[in-house]
């Protein structure tokens, strides 16, 4: 692999890092506190199982984001 592929790689796993970070902005930042802050009877209800469902599926995107880091560090 040149200089110039190995350059785009980086750039690659950089982009993911910054994409890493603003998911868990948005689900520790943003979204799981807002999970936390409704009424109790709001988190067991309709409201509270769609924000644990997009925060689960914030979590698997995370993990997509970090296999493809590892991909690319094997590269």
């Amino acid at each position: 692999m040149n200089k110039q592929r190995r350059k785009k790689l980086e750039q690659a796993f950089e982009a993911i890092g910054k994409a890493k970070d603003i998911l868990e902005e948005v689900k520790k930042d943003e979204e799981q506190d807002a999970y936390e802050n409704l009424p109790e009877n709001f988190q067991y209800g309709e409201r509270g199982e769609e924000m644990q469902g997009y925060i689960e599926m914030i979590d698997e995107a995370f993990g997509y984001l970090e296999d493809a880091e590892s991909a690319i560090e094997e590269i």
